[in-house]
This record gives structure tokens, sequence and C-alpha cells, in this order.
């Protein structure tokens, strides 16, 4: 008797080190930011009280601190990209990447609904700040991604109840930390659960899609891939 998994979902986390300087520079230029003419204009989604969301443009700032930022998580979502699909060096050299890229800034009560991100094949969140969680509210603030297996909870009993966390027909949540990166498919429906604590929850976000290099104008945000992709 074998059994294995089927139609798994990769994720990737991992955490910039010695970062505590770079968050410090990234959490004053974003407060100083929060508002006009930073805010994003046409929001796709409803923005509800306690939250601020900037334009979608924030890995093209010149700001030293924000291309820091960039150089981690662009160079560490090329890595995840050429290890899931094994791609050589010289493969990645033929690909040219595109993303957008946003801040968020999380005060009590905030929240971000259930969505995904179409026409892009990887997004990823940064945390800068976690803000301070009240006592007892052990979810507060956390990003949560919804199961996507179809129908996955129409019947639960004794027989699929208490399956091991690889199984499992929960969601998964991430508290995430200062300095943590969580790398997804943009497809995967994901929201920000609301956030009850003291001080600002600050979050970066970022989407990104490929094409083979020279195929047509980029989009905003479109840039090659750096040799040798990290």
């Amino acid at each position: 008797m074998k059994i294995f998994p089927m139609f798994a979902v990769p994720f990737m986390q991992t955490e910039l080190p010695d970062c505590a300087a770079l968050n410090r520079e990234l959490h004053a230029l974003f407060l100083q930011r929060e508002g006009e003419p930073w805010r994003n204009p046409k929001p796709s989604m409803s923005i509800l009280p306690g939250l601020f969301e900037s334009r979608f443009d924030l890995f093209s700032w010149p700001d030293a601190c924000v291309q820091e930022l960039h150089d981690f998580c662009m160079g560490t979502l090329l890595r995840t990209v050429a290890e899931l699909n094994a791609y050589s060096i010289d493969d990645m050299r033929q690909l040219e990447m595109q993303n957008h890229a946003w801040f968020h800034i999380t005060r009590r009560g905030g929240r971000f609904g259930s969505h995904n991100h179409p026409l892009a094949s990887w997004s990823g969140v940064y945390c800068v700040s976690a803000g301070r969680s009240d006592a007892g509210q052990a979810d507060s603030g956390d990003l949560h991604f919804h199961n996507p297996h179809q129908h996955a909870n129409m019947f639960n009993d004794p027989g699929n109840c208490r399956l091991n966390p690889l199984y499992s027909l929960e969601g998964r949540s991430f508290s995430l930390v200062p300095g943590q990166l969580v790398l997804f498919p943009s497809w995967v429906f994901h929201e920000v659960l609301p956030f009850h604590g003291e001080g600002e929850r600050v979050t970066v976000a970022f989407n990104c899609w490929f094409r083979p290099r020279g195929v047509a104008q980029a989009r905003q945000g479109g840039m090659p891939l750096p040799p040798p992709w990290g």
C-alpha cells in the first residue's frame, strides 16, 4: 500500500537576514507616504477602514531601501521559478519578467477580503512590521490561504476529519514576522484576517508574470532578468 500526495500546490517561505535596519527605513518611508498622491487611485477591491493601499508602482521607486527589498524579493522568486521548472541559467536568460508591487498599512480592525491575482503566475508578501497583537488574538492579521481543492469540505465525517496536515481540508495561515517572505501561485485565494492590536502591520505585496524575451513590449513594471538570475 502506498499513500502519496497529488495536485500539490507549491509555496515558498524564507526570511531576509539582518533585516531590522532595512525594515525601519521601509516602515518610516511608507508611513511618510500614507496618503495622496501615493494612494492606489483605482483599487480592484473595497478598501475597508483601517487599511491603506499604495499605488502599484512600488518597485519602480528609486529609494535605496525599496530597491534593496526589490532585489531580495525578485532574486528569491527567480530562484524558486528556476527550481520548480527545472530551468537552467540559459533558460532563465531567455525570459523576461514583469511585476507590480505595493504596500499595505493595516491598523486596528483593518483587513483585506478574499481574492486572487488573475493574469499573474506568482505572487508574494513580505512583512515589514507585524504590529503588536492583543493578548488572546492568535490569528490577528494572519495571511490566510483557502484550501483550493474544489468542494474539499462538502462532507466531513470521521473518515476525513483528522487527516494529517499534508492532506488537511482546512485552509492555512501565516502569522508573518518582520523579514518573512511568502511566495505562492497567484491563482490561490487568500485574505488578511482582521488585525486586533496596536501599531501598524506593514507588508509589501507583488505579482509577477513571465514571457519569452522580446515577444512584445513590456507592461508597466517590466524588467529583464538580471544575470545570472540571483
